[in-house]
């Protein structure tokens, strides 16, 4: 893969996508870091993967200004490895994890996105602006005299929530003053200088972990490389892979569609594929595109590939020179940013639309949102897509219409009307009585469109019955492709080479 030739960038455009990149790698340590600990690994490895990953990505992926990194969606995968056979299967798994996407995007399957309904979208987008919310809230807890985390109460709290909303009121407020710096770095650098030099007692990053560390060692994973690791990982990776092309390649739609721009969802699987096989080989726990750190940079504006590689080198940095200084930041100042991009991400127009749009598009909406709160992102996008699948097919079976009239010289003749597909075949049979009809009878499919191999299965039926009853059946404007499927029916097909319909029936024989 080369490298992409690099736009014009003015002085201003280089200056937004460097701040804004600081701004996102701020962000991106206390997730790294609390994901790290979900997954049960040590902190660097959460931050190491936020740093290839975001790299990768940036220079090579399918969507700039999209940002990569841990995330939690794949550390709460990744746990139950961890825990049953340690660290280094899982730099094992996050390697296969990452051929897999390769093969993926090779394959040209990322476009398949495209097929993702709105409604899923929307409760995609939902879903996650409440994971994000949620999963603030466990800033909110204090180490106990026995080590166990127990929520804030009386000062600690007040001092939490008064920083929080001051870190937010500025992110709202600074714009109306300046936009010389993204209003997002203000607010953290303003409320971390007055922490710093008030001396303001509340959580700071470093509380969580230290970030100190030194460059990313490439080792192989030291696992036994067998027939039996393979089995134990390929499951890991399969549900990974899925679960990281998916959270990627929905927020690169979404990203489309802010923007008014498109993404390559393919190249997108293909860097992704190869960050993750970069990371499990350095160190790090894999990762996947980031909804909120991809918001606090389309947000700002930072559209093109520069502000995701700043931000990767701003990580890279904290750990290597700045960690004394970064344990600094107050976590109520973060927590504040990531409320923000809650706010800002779900989509609140869409409550309002539940009353209007149709009930199966609002169970939808719903339906994902709730599943993605409470189980899996994959599963609920992939139970969003089989609900608006088999609406759609229930729709369209109810459809299919018939209208029965008789020629002048006596024939019978079924109009369809509609597409015959799997759904609607039980109901195109039951309108039809070849023990009461005359001996010759007509079905016309100039307006309807015959869809798959179980409706060609009805039309050979149909031909039988009537075969038996006695009658000739005639088959008017079926299309040449249908005509290849039909076995029992074919010798009654009227062919008009004028008016008959081209299209290609779904079906495995036609390739």
């Amino acid at each position: 893969m080369n490298f992409p030739a690099c736009p014009n960038y003015s002085l201003t455009r280089v200056k937004l996508c460097v701040l804004s990149g600081l701004t996102v790698a701020l962000a991106l340590v206390p997730e790294a870091i609390a994901f790290a600990f979900v997954a049960q690994v040590h902190p660097l490895v959460g931050l190491y993967a936020a740093f290839i990953m975001g790299l990768i990505t940036a220079a090579f992926g399918g969507r700039p200004g999209m940002i990569s990194g841990a995330t939690g969606a794949l550390a709460v995968v990744m746990v139950a490895l961890v825990v049953t056979h340690g660290v280094e299967y899982l730099f094992a798994t996050v390697v296969l994890m990452g051929v897999l996407q390769i093969s993926f995007g090779l394959l040209k399957l990322g476009k398949f996105i495209r097929m993702v309904p709105f409604p899923v979208m929307i409760g995609f987008v939902n879903g996650l602006a409440i994971v994000i919310f949620l999963a603030q809230m466990g800033h909110f807890k204090l180490p106990d005299a026995a080590g166990n985390p127990t929520w804030m109460t009386g000062m600690p709290l007040v001092t939490m929530l008064g920083l929080i909303a001051l870190t937010m009121a500025i992110i709202y407020l600074l714009p109306r003053l300046t936009r010389a710096i993204p209003s997002a770095l203000g607010g953290i650098v303003m409320v971390s200088a007055l922490v710093i030099f008030s001396g303001i007692d509340t959580k700071t990053v470093g509380d969580m972990a230290s970030i100190e560390g030194g460059l990313p060692q490439f080792h192989l994973p030291l696992v036994p490389f067998t027939w039996e690791t393979l089995q134990i990982i390929f499951p890991y990776s399969l549900i990974l892979a899925a679960i990281g092309l998916i959270e990627s390649l929905l927020t690169l739609n979404l990203i489309d569609e802010m923007t008014d721009t498109r993404g390559q969802p393919n190249r997108e699987c293909v860097a992704q594929g190869s960050a993750n096989v970069v990371t499990g080989f350095f160190g790090g726990m894999g990762g996947c595109a980031m909804i909120g750190q991809s918001m606090i940079n389309v947000n700002n504006g930072a559209t093109q590939r520069l502000s995701g590689i700043a931000a990767a080198l701003f990580l890279l940095s904290f750990i290597l020179f700045l960690s004394s200084w970064i344990e600094l930041i107050p976590i109520a100042a973060l927590v504040g940013l990531m409320f923000v991009v809650s706010q800002k991400t779900f989509a609140w127009g869409s409550i309002n639309a539940l009353r209007r749009v149709p009930k199966s598009d609002a169970l939808v909406v719903v339906a994902v949102t709730v599943i993605t709160v409470f189980t899996d992102l994959a599963i609920a996008v992939i139970t969003g897509v089989i609900i608006s699948a088999l609406v759609f097919a229930w729709q369209h079976a109810r459809h299919i219409q018939i209208r029965i009239g008789v020629e002048s010289h006596g024939w019978k003749v079924y109009e369809l009307e509609g597409t015959l597909f799997f759904a609607s075949a039980a109901d195109f049979l039951s309108h039809f009585t070849p023990a009461e009809d005359s001996d010759e009878v007509v079905i016309d499919f100039a307006r309807a469109k015959v869809m798959d191999h179980s409706a060609v299965e009805a039309i050979d039926s149909l031909a039988e019955r009537y075969r038996k009853a006695g009658k000739r059946l005639h088959l008017r404007h079926l299309a040449p492709d249908c005509l290849e499927l039909l076995t029992k029916a074919k010798e009654m097909v009227e062919i008009d080479v004028r008016n008959d319909p081209h299209y290609h029936i779904a079906d495995n024989k036609l390739g």
